[in-house]
């Protein structure tokens, strides 16, 4: 009989035990509808890999992964062409692990992943509201004739949960309708305090990659100069840890883009921190 050790393919961190876990990492290999680089769909194994290169204490945040008590339940498997179906399968198993007492924290794949969770979570949570971090608006009604694109994730999920519960935070990238949409909305915001309206609402937390500027993530289907640095998100979370956060999505790493490894570092330690304040 074999004795080992073997190397682990799950986050670093993990509790094993989907049962006793408060949190289910899943992954969601997606990317059908990229309207520019694709290959998101190959970021949650790489950084899987990834993560056993950070450290599982945030000196940030004072707490080890193990702390969080989160369980990696690995990557969903989707029909590759299928858009609908596999959509449905995010939502069929996001609704199943609010209906057993836990949230959710998926890894992406492209923005479109988002929609399929918030409809499932707004099944559980009348008062849902969207932090959204990003470098576009995603707010089209559609691209090409196409709806379901990751260019209008979140317009779609303003027809769920109203444009009053959504805000967006470093978008920089969109067209002139979209931003006619956050103003007359008032969706866009600058500073903490404007996240403060949602202090009583249940928050789920998406981060699409390219609100850092491509200096800190190449890596990314849709790079867009002008963007945040690390250290600049990492003020935003400290801002959250206050809020009621009932899931959370990080989305939109390509990692082939950047043969460095780099943004796929990156990525993992943004996850690792999202997750110290859930």
């Amino acid at each position: 009989m074999l004795s080992g050790p073997f190397l682990d393919r799950t986050w670093m961190g993990q509790n094993e035990n989907y049962e006793t876990s408060d949190i289910v990492m899943l992954g969601l290999p997606f990317d059908g509808t990229v309207s520019y680089r694709s290959g998101s769909r190959f970021a949650p194994e790489q950084i899987r890999l990834a993560s056993w290169g950070l450290e599982d204490y945030s000196p940030r945040f004072d707490k080890h992964l193990q702390d969080i008590n989160f369980h990696d339940a690995g990557d969903l498997e989707f029909p590759l062409g299928n858009t609908v179906k596999s959509l449905d399968l995010i939502e069929k198993n996001v609704d199943e692990i609010y209906k057993d007492g836990k949230r959710v924290f998926g890894i992406g794949g492209e923005h479109l992943v988002t929609l399929p969770e918030i409809k499932a979570v707004s099944k559980f949570y009348g008062n849902l509201a969207l932090v959204h971090f990003d470098a576009h608006t995603d707010l089209r009604e559609e691209y090409l004739g196409e709806k379901l694109s990751h260019s209008a994730v979140v317009r779609h999920i303003t027809d769920i949960i109203g444009a009053e519960n959504v805000k967006q935070i470093g978008i920089r990238s969109g067209m002139k309708a979209e931003w006619e949409f956050m103003k007359k909305n008032n969706t866009l915001i600058s500073d903490f305090s404007g996240l403060d309206v949602l202090k009583n609402k249940k928050i789920f937390v998406t981060v699409d990659l390219d609100v850092l500027d491509p200096s800190v993530m190449s890596g990314t289907g849709t790079p867009e100069s002008g963007g945040m640095q690390f250290n600049e998100l990492m003020e935003w979370f400290e801002y959250l840890k206050d809020f009621d956060i009932i899931g959370a999505d990080v989305v939109e790493l390509a990692p082939d883009y950047d043969a460095s490894g780099v943004s796929t570092a990156v990525s993992a330690k943004v996850i690792r921190e999202l997750l110290m304040v859930m």
